[in-house]
C-alpha cells in the first residue's frame, strides 16, 4: 500500500510526500543504499528516485558515498518498520532476564514492534508460541528455547511460514545462530582451572565434575569438552583422571541435587568442577558446603551472571570464576542482525558475542555498577 495521500487533498504539496517517501527509504544511521533499492523501498519510480536523490543532495540532505550509493544525513525516521517476534527463554534465570530487557530496549530505540512470548523454559511452550507468532505475521522471530529435540519442529514452523530465524544459544536448522562460541568459552575457564590447580595443588586432583545440560544438545555441550580440554592442556598429567557427568539440566535445584548425590558416593579429596552456567555451578557449591567438604573443590562458572558475580565477591568462596558472556548487550546486536536480515544484507550463519574470564581480582573493574543495582 502507498504511503502517498490523495491526490485530491488541494493543501498537499507532492514533491515533499515524494521526498519524505524516500527519506524513509533510510532506515539506520549511516546505511548506504543504491538507487534501485532506494526505488524499491519508497515505492517510486526509479527516474522519480534519481532526480530526488539529486535535489536532495544539493540541499545536503541525502550524500553520495558511491557510484551508485546513497546515504541519508538527516537522522532516521522513528517509525514502525517491523515487527519481530521474540520467544524468551522464561524469566526465572537472570541470563534470559537481561537479554529479554536489552531486546525490549533496543526494539524501542530503532521503532520495532517486538511481540514477546515466555518460553518458559518448556519445549511443549516453545512449540505452541511458535504457532501464535506465526499467526502474527510477523516479520522476522528471535527464539530463545533451550530443547535440541524441539529445535527442528519449531524451526520449520517459522520456515513454512517464510519468516526468517535468529537462534540465541541452541542451533535451530536453517536459523541464524548468535551466541555463545562454547568451545573457546570453555577453554577459557578450563586453562584458569588448571592454573589454579598448578599453583595450589601442586597440578594434583582426584576428580574432575561436569555438570552438564544434555538436552540442549551437541553445541552446549562444547562448552564442556573445551572446560576439559584447557584444565589437561595445563595440567597433562591429569590425562587419565577420573571424569564425573552429572546433569544438572542448567538449574540450582537439579545442579544441586545431582552433586548431593554424587558427594554420597565420592570420596575424592581435590574436585575440579567445571559447570555449563553459573547457576549449575552454584549449585555444585552449595552441595559441597553442605557436605563440609567446600575445601575440596575449586568451581568455574559460565555466564558471569549477576549471582555469580556476587559469588566471587565472597571472601574464601571455592567458586574462582567465570566466563563472561555479557547479556546485556545481547539485545543491540540481535537487532542489528535482525535488520540485516530483512535489508538482504550478507549475515554469516553464526554471530558469536566476546568472552572475557571474571574472577575475584577484576570483577569490580568490568561490573563496577553492581554495588547500585543491588540498592
Amino acid at each position: 500500500m502507498s504511503d502517498e495521500p490523495r491526490s485530491r487533498d488541494p493543501y498537499l504539496v507532492k514533491s515533499i510526500v515524494h521526498s519524505s517517501q524516500l527519506l524513509r527509504a533510510f532506515r539506520a544511521s549511516g546505511e548506504a543504499l543504491p538507487l534501485r533499492e532506494v526505488a524499491k523501498r519508497s515505492g517510486l519510480p526509479k527516474s522519480m528516485a534519481f532526480r530526488l536523490l539529486y535535489t536532495l543532495e544539493k540541499c545536503g540532505m541525502v550524500e553520495k558515498v558511491g557510484e551508485n550509493l546513497y546515504q541519508s544525513c538527516l537522522r532516521p525516521f522513528k517509525q514502525k518498520l517491523f515487527r519481530f517476534g521474540y520467544a524468551a527463554q522464561g524469566t526465572d534465570y537472570q541470563f534470559s532476564k537481561e537479554v529479554s530487557a536489552g531486546l525490549q530496549r533496543s526494539a524501542a530505540a530503532e521503532g520495532i514492534e517486538l511481540i514477546s512470548l515466555d518460553n518458559q523454559y518448556n519445549p511443549k511452550i516453545a512449540q505452541r508460541n511458535a504457532d501464535l507468532l506465526v499467526r502474527e505475521k510477523v516479520d522476522l522471530v528471535i527464539e530463545f528455547q533451550t530443547d535440541e529435540n524441539v529445535a527442528p519442529i519449531v524451526a520449520e514452523k517459522y520456515r513454512a511460514a517464510n519468516i526468517p530465524l535468529i537462534a540465541i544459544e541452541i542451533p535451530h536448522p536453517g536459523a541464524t545462530y548468535y551466541g555463545a562460541n562454547n568451545y573457546e568459552a570453555g577453554l577459557i575457564g578450563g586453562r584458569y582451572l588448571g592454573r589454579w590447580v598448578k599453583r595450589r595443588w601442586e597440578s594434583e586432583a582426584d576428580e574432575i565434575v561436569l555438570l552438564e545440560l544434555p538436552r540442549a544438545g551437541n553445541l552446549p555441550r562444547m562448552r564442556m569438552t573445551g572446560q576439559l580440554v584447557g584444565i589437561k592442556e595445563v595440567l597433562p598429567n591429569l590425562a587419565n583422571c577420573h571424569v564425573s557427568h552429572l546433569d544438572g539440566d542448567g538449574c540450582f535445584n537439579k545442579s544441586l541435587e545431582a552433586t548431593r548425590r554424587h558427594l554420597r558416593t565420592s570420596s575424592s579429596k581435590r574436585v575440579i568442577v567445571g559447570a555449563i552456567n553459573d547457576t549449575s555451578a552454584l549449585g555444585a557449591l552449595r552441595a559441597f558446603q553442605e557436605a563440609g567438604r567446600a575445601e575440596c573443590c575449586i568451581i568455574m562458572g559460565q555466564n558471569a551472571s549477576p549471582e555469580g558475580r556476587a559469588e566471587l565477591r565472597e571472601p574464601n568462596t571455592r567458586f574462582i570464576g567465570s566466563v563472561a558472556y555479557f547479556p546485556e548487550r545481547y539485545g543491540d546486536e540481535l537487532i542489528r542482525v535482525g535488520l540485516e536480515i530483512l535489508n538482504r544484507r550478507p549475515v554469516p550463519p553464526a554471530v558469536f558475542v566476546k568472552h572475557q574470564l571474571i574472577t575475584r581480582e577484576n570483577v569490580d573493574h568490568v561490573y563496577p555498577n553492581d554495588s547500585l543495582l543491588q540498592n
